[in-house]
């Protein structure tokens, strides 16, 4: 079950602005998903899959020339070398919305965007749903805090009961959750915390490393 996101007219208004995209933030928030739904019609590519990663990382030149652009390429922090090929390639087409590009934020990828693409890509950072998109509310004004904004508000949100309201906290924003709510919350952030949050410490702390 797809989930719309607020965050769709962002991507679209900023493939109008920029070459390349890139939608980065937590594992699981729902980057490919969100990609996937704006991109429909275009080329997918993604570096989970071991075959597509081996050819990016040893054969980035290949791979880049059997890339037709536009295309969305999916866990893009596992080649980072192939930046600089996006950048010749947009310096020399000049044309917008040709790479979307999504993956974990992580210090090394940033920097490599940064370095090699500045000034070409729009940089945009999707968190956990919103208690709005949860709810399926189509109100989306930014806070404001007027009698106004609480009566227009009000019109599209219904009060939560007290079972309802620690039921949100527990469950959280994470789409997985939200889309299967059989599934047990604790089971899947001790998960979560098992397999993501311990792997990005360790990397974080490698960086730290690296920068003494």
């Amino acid at each position: 079950m797809y989930i719309k996101r607020q965050m769709e007219e962002s991507i679209n208004k900023a493939a109008k602005m920029f070459g390349a995209i890139i939608l980065t933030g937590p594992r699981q928030a729902g980057k490919t998903t969100l990609m996937k739904a704006v991109t429909k019609g275009i080329s997918y590519i993604t570096l989970d899959d071991p075959i597509m990663l081996q050819s990016a990382v040893e054969e980035a030149g290949t791979f880049f020339k059997n890339t037709v652009p536009p295309v969305f390429i999916d866990e893009i922090q596992y080649a980072p070398n192939l930046f600089p090929y996006i950048k010749m390639y947009l310096d020399a087409e000049k044309k917008k919305g040709q790479f979307f590009l999504s993956g974990s934020q992580q210090f090394k990828m940033m920097k490599n965007v940064s370095e090699s693409l500045a000034g070409r890509i729009g940089i945009l950072n999707l968190l956990g749903l919103s208690l709005r998109e949860i709810k399926g509310v189509s109100y989306n004004q930014p806070f404001i805090p007027t009698s106004e904004y609480f009566t227009a508000r009000g019109l599209d949100i219904k009060k939560a009961d007290y079972k309802e309201i620690w039921s949100t906290i527990h469950r959280g924003c994470m789409p997985e959750l939200q889309a299967n709510p059989d599934f047990d919350w604790q089971i899947f952030y001790g998960s979560y915390t098992k397999t993501y949050i311990e792997r990005d410490v360790r990397e974080i702390t490698q960086v730290s490393d690296e920068l003494k």
